[in-house]
């Protein structure tokens, strides 16, 4: 049924995050090894990201105790079976077992002690790596902010116009294609409902970079649900650091959520999954409805679209071998600046700093376009490597071959791009004096006409 997967499953991680732990079997989130090995460095280099993360070296210490535990647990049950077997030929020699029975009689519960004890030394290990973000790449600026952030590029010069420059918002109401005060009545603040050629418009988009990314770019179309579980939003990083921000939705039972992006449902399509080596890199360009409280932007750009709590989106996502994931993540780049060359749209590229990364992420880029409105280049899009950090939350390996050992896999996502922010981006480059919007080229097949108006 699915010809990507191959071999056999690994198991499920267990999650318990109203107790702010985790159940595993196996190491997830940043390898425990290596920050064990490299507690002083790794502190060092998460610093940069703007926080005090000294408390790793609790982790440290903690993994040292579990050792010590985990040699005290097999002493005792090496020391049972040995026992056991003594016993054993006593009674096949008619002797009695009575003394050794009596030496072992403890070890039961003795064993079931250290069990126990391991288990909360691994939930508190667990505990504090849940809400430790990912490491930096080295290649990444190191800053406090996004006045950190450096540019790489800048493509295409904004246009000078001879009237009155006008906000998308202001534009759109007077043409009756974004509805704002309706919206707010249906649900709320942040919503808007698209009305005639202002519902073509998102259509059209949709349609033109689906159609792009899978037709021309090669990537495999994906419409994922836009409710996920609880495991889905812990495994690509939003839970628990971010579970303010999160929609519920269901009931307790069920723990639902509102998807806040494709990144989440695509991602978890493969947890819990051995990929077969020869079938990465793997690539998806996915169709969702996103939906954020925006808890930490109160006030911020209440006015228009720009900051909304339900919008569209088109994601890319990759699943590639460790070593190809920074030449993917430059093509996925290009990828997505594809659609405003197409669109004809001024834009400019900046890597993000530490202090401004995403919490799964090692490297962004984020594509800024130029918003006549507001004067300023304002993001449209991010596109990142989250390397293993992912991977190993959720718990998704490949093998390169039958008889290799498992690896896993780094995962990448990108945005290709945001609707409502590319819409913005037409009706303020593309506006006339008399407040109509000329269409860009690349939409008039989508959108059957050259003018909103």
């Amino acid at each position: 049924m699915y010809p990507e997967l191959r071999w056999h499953r690994v198991m499920t991680t267990s999650l318990d995050l109203s107790k702010g732990a985790l159940f595993m079997e196996e190491t997830t989130m940043l390898d425990l090894k290596h920050v064990t090995e490299n507690i002083e460095d790794i502190i060092k280099k998460l610093n940069t990201r703007g926080g005090d993360f000294g408390y790793l070296r609790q982790v440290a210490a903690h993994q040292q105790d579990r050792k010590q535990v985990i040699q005290a647990v097999e002493a005792r049950k090496a020391q049972r079976n040995e026992a056991s077997k003594r016993i054993g030929e006593l009674k096949r020699n008619k002797q009695d077992p009575t003394a050794i029975l009596n030496e072992v009689a403890n070890l039961g519960s003795e064993i079931k002690a250290l069990d126990d004890k391991l288990a909360r030394i691994e939930m508190t290990i667990d505990g504090l790596l849940a809400t430790t973000p990912n490491l930096p790449h080295d290649s990444v600026p190191v800053g406090q902010d996004d006045t950190a952030n450096k540019e790489i590029k800048k493509i295409g010069k904004p246009k000078t116009f001879n009237f009155p420059i006008k906000d998308h918002s202001e534009l759109s109401e007077a043409l009756g294609i974004l509805d704002f005060e309706r919206a707010a009545k249906i649900t709320g603040s942040r919503f808007v409902v698209d009305i005639g050629l202002g519902a073509r418009l998102e259509r059209a988009l949709i349609q033109f970079m689906m159609d792009l990314h899978s037709q021309e770019h090669g990537y495999t179309e994906m419409i994922p649900p836009f409710i996920v579980n609880e495991k889905s939003m812990f495994a690509t990083g939003q839970f628990p650091k971010f579970r303010e921000d999160a929609f519920p939705v269901g009931t307790p039972e069920t723990q639902w959520f509102l998807n806040p992006t494709a990144e989440v449902p695509a991602i978890n399509y493969y947890r819990d999954e051995i990929i077969d080596g020869d079938l990465l890199p793997i690539s998806y360009v996915a169709f969702t409805t996103a939906f954020r409280s925006e808890a930490g932007s109160a006030g911020k750009d209440t006015r228009g679209i720009l900051r909304q709590h339900q919008f569209n989106k088109v994601e890319l996502i990759k699943f590639t071998k460790p070593e190809e994931s920074y030449d993917e993540l430059d093509r996925m780049l290009r990828h997505s600046e594809k659609v405003l060359q197409l669109l004809e749209i001024p834009y400019r590229v900046v890597i993000l700093s530490t202090g401004d990364l995403g919490f799964a992420m090692a490297k962004t880029y984020d594509i800024e376009v130029w918003l006549p409105g507001q004067g300023m280049y304002r993001e449209i899009g991010s596109i990142s490597n989250a390397e293993d950090f992912q991977a190993r939350r959720a718990n998704i390996r490949f093998k390169r071959t039958r008889e290799s050992k498992t690896e896993y896999v780094h995962t990448l996502n990108g945005s290709g791009l945001a609707i409502g922010r590319t819409m913005i981006a037409i009706i303020e480059n593309y506006q006339n004096e008399d407040g109509t919007i000329t269409v860009p080229k690349a939409l008039v097949p989508y959108m059957k006409t050259e003018t909103i108006k």
